[in-house]
């Protein structure tokens, strides 16, 4: 299962609010609720998020395998 639990500490690091990716970004709110409730994201958000963040895939998303 992946989450997304890193992306929240790393945009804080960051300083950049939902909010800010909503009206700054253009980001959507539905894209936003997936990645709150670890639901399924596309690349291209994965994406746009480490380059809006300036930081890796690790530094958003967590890979927890299923026992």
């Amino acid at each position: 299962m992946i989450v997304f639990t890193k992306l929240w500490q790393t945009m804080k690091e960051k300083n950049i609010s939902q909010y800010k990716l909503l009206k700054d970004y253009g980001f959507s709110s539905g894209q936003l609720d997936r990645l709150r409730k670890n639901s399924n994201v596309n690349t291209y958000t994965l994406d746009q998020l480490c380059s809006i963040l300036d930081c890796k895939l690790e530094d958003i998303a967590e890979y927890i395998p299923n026992k």
